[in-house]
């Protein structure tokens, strides 16, 4: 047990003190930070403005077709598709005459692109006037009747609520939809990285001949043991410096962003609720940081990153215990390595697929039993945690990962042991699996 402390202790530190390592531990953040907040101010205030000449042989649009922020409609007479220019719009809008039973052809004449995002918003304001229109027309409800209408009903406010039995949980769908999907991510993310840096180690030790004289003084179990503790440790450390360092940094950036900006933020975020023709405007960036910040304000923080760090865990021994196995029984060859990967980086790649499909549905057969199943557990049950999960399968899914993590540590240390001092020899997982079964 000393001596794979001593292993461990030796592979956290020469990691923590690389430049990589601390310029990616304090680097990382501050890309995020200004990443997420770059996109924020250039979605709110990079938008485009567009002056849009109307040309309306109804006579009734001018009263329906309603300005905003990204585009206002000029109704002015004598311009037409020649002079539109000349008077300082963008594009001009030629409304064709309605007649009953025939469908209009609306055309937009331009030099320059309004962008996908405008062209959509004139679409919904086209839509919106004709149906105020024909309101109109056949219940006598006028345009500002309808706004008061639309007004009121947009005008209300919905709240969830987890059945606890004697008492009720407030819950928020969109936040849990956030947390889970990234912790997911994260994990999915932490595996192949750590994984992969654990068989480069192990690789690296076998070419240069370092496991000869190691293996000598202590059993190859042993160094394996400490060289996943080892790097798991400094993994796990580089994660809490990344959250303490990405909080402080967004709670800084909150301070360099005006009320009025986040104001728009907002109902951009607003706007993509509700699913009116504005949303096309908000960019998914935008919405993300007060996404993440309302998901963290309600959330149980103590009960995710608690099963965070669990499942990063189980799940990190349980695949890196692999990923060992694989760098011992490797020579030089990379090609070898990205052979004999397949096996292990299919399930957590599957994992992470169906993770996707899960976040949208957290209490289906699909969930449960890949959420309880060692291979897939660890992405899929931290997306499903912020819905709220049942006592007993978050029981039985972290009983099953412990049992499966002591199983493939078990399994890649008999591997291990022979792989190390193997060479030359092309291996196949059939020659590992005897190597495994080897009395």
């Amino acid at each position: 047990m000393n001596k794979t402390w001593l292993i461990m202790k030796r592979e956290y530190l020469t990691r923590v003190r690389r430049k990589t390592f601390l310029l990616s531990t304090f680097l990382l953040p501050v890309v995020i930070v200004l990443f997420i907040a770059g996109s924020v101010l250039l979605a709110v205030q990079g938008k485009s403005h567009h002056r849009v000449a109307v040309v309306d042989r109804n006579g009734f649009f001018q009263n329906y077709l309603k300005s905003d922020s990204t585009i206002i409609y000029d109704f002015s007479p004598g311009i037409d598709t020649s002079n539109y220019e000349k008077k300082g719009c963008t594009a001009v809008l030629i409304i064709p005459f309605i007649e009953q039973g025939q469908r209009p052809v609306y055309r937009l004449k331009y030099k320059k692109q309004l962008g996908f995002a405008a062209e959509e918003d004139l679409r919904e304001h086209l839509r919106t006037a004709v149906t105020d229109r024909m309101i109109l027309e056949k219940t006598g409800v006028n345009r500002s009747r309808l706004d008061s209408i639309r007004a009121a009903s947009d005008d209300m406010d919905y709240q969830s609520y987890e059945d606890l039995g004697k008492e009720a949980k407030a819950s928020n769908q969109t936040s849990s939809y956030v947390i889970g999907y990234l912790s997911g991510f994260l994990i999915y993310l932490l595996t192949f990285i750590y994984g992969a840096m654990v068989m480069r180690g192990v690789m690296e030790e076998k070419t240069s001949r370092i496991a000869e004289v190691v293996v000598s003084s202590v059993r190859p179990f042993q160094l394996m043991m400490g060289k996943i503790t080892g790097i798991g440790a400094v993994g796990l450390t580089q994660f809490l410096l990344w959250v303490i360092l990405i909080g402080g940094l967004a709670a800084v950036a909150q301070g360099f962003v005006s009320h009025d900006t986040w104001q728009q933020v907002q109902q951009a975020q607003q706007a993509g609720a509700v699913g009116n023709a504005s949303a096309a405007q908000a960019s998914e960036k935008a919405q993300l940081l007060p996404k993440v910040l309302g998901a963290l304000s309600t959330a149980n923080l103590w009960l995710i990153l608690g099963c965070f760090l669990f499942y990063f865990i189980g799940g990190y021994l349980f695949y890196s215990s692999l990923f060992a196995a694989v760098g011992s029984a490797v020579n030089e060859d990379p090609q070898e390595a990205q052979s004999l990967m397949l096996p292990i980086t299919m399930p957590v790649i599957f994992s992470f697929i169906i993770m996707s499909v899960v976040v949208q549905d957290t209490s289906g057969a699909l969930a449960v039993w890949a959420s309880i199943i060692p291979f897939s557990s660890p992405i899929v049950m931290m997306a499903r945690i912020p819905f709220g999960v049942p006592a007993w399968q978050l029981g039985l899914s972290m009983l099953f990962l412990i049992l499966g993590f002591l199983f493939t540590v078990w399994l890649a240390g008999k591997i291990y042991r022979t792989g190390i001092l193997m060479y030359g020899k092309k291996p196949t997982w059939k020659i590992m699996w005897k190597w495994a079964f080897h009395k």
